[in-house]
């Protein structure tokens, strides 16, 4: 039973971490975007193709790497195969993904944090 319980706690930390840090980032993008609409009143589309490329170049980016991370940089800058994956990840908006992935990661906090307060 402990080791349950140490479990859920676990789990809802890092539901907690995920929810909440992928609001921030959502909140942080979509108010860069406003910011740049009143300033140059014209809204900056960033898809979530955006997002994974400043990602990967962020934390694994090196030039002429290699490993799956350098090939899925050079997927997303010129796609060869999966084209209609690659137009979904251009079409749709970072902030969606973002504000989506906050709530699985909160849907994961409040149901561990329910599974624990029942015991």
């Amino acid at each position: 039973m402990k080791a349950r319980d140490a479990a859920f706690r676990l789990f809802a930390v890092i539901g907690a971490m995920i929810g909440y840090g992928c609001l921030l980032g959502f909140l942080y993008v979509l108010g860069g975007q406003v910011y740049r609409w009143f300033r140059d009143s014209e809204w900056t589309h960033l898809g979530m193709d955006d997002g994974l490329r400043s990602a990967l170049l962020h934390c694994c980016g090196k030039d002429g790497g290699s490993g799956r991370p350098a090939a899925l940089l050079r997927w997303l800058d010129a796609p060869v195969d999966w084209l209609g994956l690659h137009k979904v990840l251009e079409v749709v908006p970072a902030t969606l993904a973002l504000f989506a992935v906050s709530i699985a990661g909160n849907c994961l906090f409040i149901y561990c944090r329910d599974r624990l307060a029942r015991r």
